[in-house]
């Protein structure tokens, strides 16, 4: 069977008025990763990233780390959802950057709360229902692997939610379920999916055997 490595992207900038851009900390982390994938002997026979800058930038610290020249291929199938709309549309047009900033926790509790809506169909004025997101991911995460043969590995990465978006198509769980894994997801981590004719399997989920170590343990992160 062919092996799908899930990759969130490292460490963005939370808080800031620019989201999408690696920190030096998230620059590293993608590193690691790639020295501990090289360290596995892994050959990637296609490598795909979102449009995102935080994605693709991931990916190509990631390759370099493994000695490969390749950029990724772009699909905007892994994008990740619409963050800013959810939020807006759930507290009424309420500003999320001053909410981060003033309120790391209530900024949490508040946006998992339109998640959890946008979930269940209730909100308006978003550009992508929840249906549309899984939609996208799956078919991004086909064109991904169509073609890899037994024993070959492809690389998709892309971001928490949109990674724990298509997990969900994949487990036929819910949206609540889904929702907690990406709250959950650690930069730079990593899924393994089983991909053969009946489909996808997960393996492994939110893995940083890069990262957990005494030494590294300060560089875990989540956002």
């Amino acid at each position: 069977m062919a092996l799908l490595f899930l990759v969130r992207h490292g460490q963005a900038s939370f808080g800031q008025a620019h989201y999408d851009q690696l920190s030096d900390l998230g620059r590293q982390q993608a590193r690691w990763l790639g020295e501990y994938f090289a360290g596995r002997e892994l050959k990637f026979k296609r490598v795909l990233a979102g449009t995102l800058a935080r994605q693709q930038d991931t990916a190509r610290e990631l390759l370099t780390a493994m000695g490969a020249a390749d950029d990724p291929v772009i699909h905007p199938g892994l994008d990740e959802y619409h963050s800013a709309p959810i939020y807006h549309a759930y507290t009424n047009g309420a500003d999320a950057l001053a909410h981060q900033q003033s309120d790391y926790n209530g900024y949490w509790r508040t946006f998992k709360a339109a998640m959890q809506a946008w979930a269940a169909g209730t909100l308006t004025g978003v550009p992508e229902s929840w249906e549309d997101f899984g939609e996208r991911t799956r078919a991004a995460l086909a064109v991904a692997c169509e073609g890899a043969a037994r024993d070959e590995a492809v690389l998709v990465v892309s971001s928490g939610g949109a990674i724990c978006r298509a997990l969900a198509t994949v487990l036929g769980c819910s949206g609540e379920t889904a929702i907690e894994l990406n709250l959950q997801m650690r930069n730079a981590a990593f899924c393994e999916l089983i991909v053969g004719g009946a489909g996808f399997r997960l393996l492994s989920f939110n893995a940083i055997p890069h990262l957990d170590t005494p030494e590294r343990r300060a560089a875990i992160t989540y956002a």
